[in-house]
């Protein structure tokens, strides 16, 4: 996937397409943040899914629910079997001529596709509307999709070892001191500009929380913040964690990438040389593998907590 495409549907993970696009068309789609997901009920268990959002079609997967996937959207990429289906566009571009020509009996969309949701409607073809938020939506999304897809039983179950999971990285940082963390999640390559990082709310802020991090910019109640350099230097994180999609920097690129942040020196993350990437679309797709990303951070903040 090219490293431009592989942005687009990052930021739409993140809901931060207001901040990141000019146009006022594509600032409307962020307009379905912070909502749970629903579901139009079907007739019976559905047989033939479509599934438009990356992170529910890897619920599906993690359900049981993958045999009866027949379509992905144009960026999905996990879990491997995927690879093999065909692709029917994704947030900007559906292909519904090709997704009706597939006679689905469930179609998996975005919130922000309303337009879409109404041709399927007309078409008597249900489906389950994504919207993003926090964890505990993505949990929500997998017991609906469950509930929708006729794997309510392994829904739950997934749900409780996610839980558990998060429950044993807290268990771990218990009483450890919280580092104040600038966690970035885009910005201009070899340069700080266009700097794109955590605020102090979804699925990101929450997993840092969990993982034993407080976020510098907890206080500002957006997922997505867009701090000068001067704002930088007055939040002082202790810790520069960038977090980024497979693809978008290469392990050689580590090092140049770190030394951007040799002009902050004031900083006391880059003083004291405590600049971490991480890299995996696992780390920012609101997905079944939240769990894992959010013990990836906890690795990175409290290494001894994990020996």
């Amino acid at each position: 996937m090219a490293a431009r495409a592989k942005r687009v549907i990052v930021f739409a993970a993140l809901a931060v397409w207001g901040a990141l696009l000019a146009s006022p068309a594509l600032a409307d789609l962020a307009g379905s943040a912070f909502t749970e997901s629903s579901a139009q009920p079907a007739a019976a268990t559905p047989k033939r899914i479509v599934s438009l959002v990356p992170a529910l079609t890897e619920m599906l997967f993690a359900i049981g629910a993958g045999p009866q996937v027949v379509a992905v959207s144009s960026f999905d990429e996990f879990p491997a079997e995927v690879k093999k289906l065909p692709r029917v566009g994704a947030l900007l571009d559906p292909d519904t001529e090709r997704i009706l020509a597939l006679r689905p009996d469930l179609v998996v969309i975005y919130g922000s596709q309303a337009d879409l949701q109404t041709q399927f409607e007309r078409v008597r073809v249900p489906t389950f509307v994504y919207r993003h938020g926090g964890i505990e939506t993505i949990l929500e999304s997998i017991r609906d999709l469950g509930t929708s897809t006729g794997h309510s039983k392994e829904a739950a179950t997934l749900v409780r070892t996610l839980q558990g999971r998060l429950d044993a990285v807290r268990a771990r940082v218990k009483g450890r001191a919280r580092p104040r963390v600038l966690l970035v999640f885009e910005r201009q390559p070899r340069t700080l500009r266009e700097v794109y990082v955590s605020g102090g709310r979804g699925f990101l802020h929450e997993m840092l929380d969990i993982a034993g991090g407080q976020n510098v910019f907890a206080d500002t109640a957006r997922e997505s913040v867009q701090p000068s350099t001067e704002t930088i230097l007055a939040r002082a994180p202790e810790v520069i964690l960038e977090v980024r999609a497979e693809g978008l920097i290469a392990a050689k690129e580590v090092a140049d990438e770190r030394g951007v942040w040799s002009s902050l020196s004031s900083v006391p993350a880059v003083r004291d040389k405590q600049i971490h990437f991480l890299s995996g679309d696992y780390l920012v797709v609101p997905g079944p593998r939240f769990a894992q990303a959010t013990e990836a951070l906890a690795r990175v903040l409290h290494p001894d907590a994990f020996r």
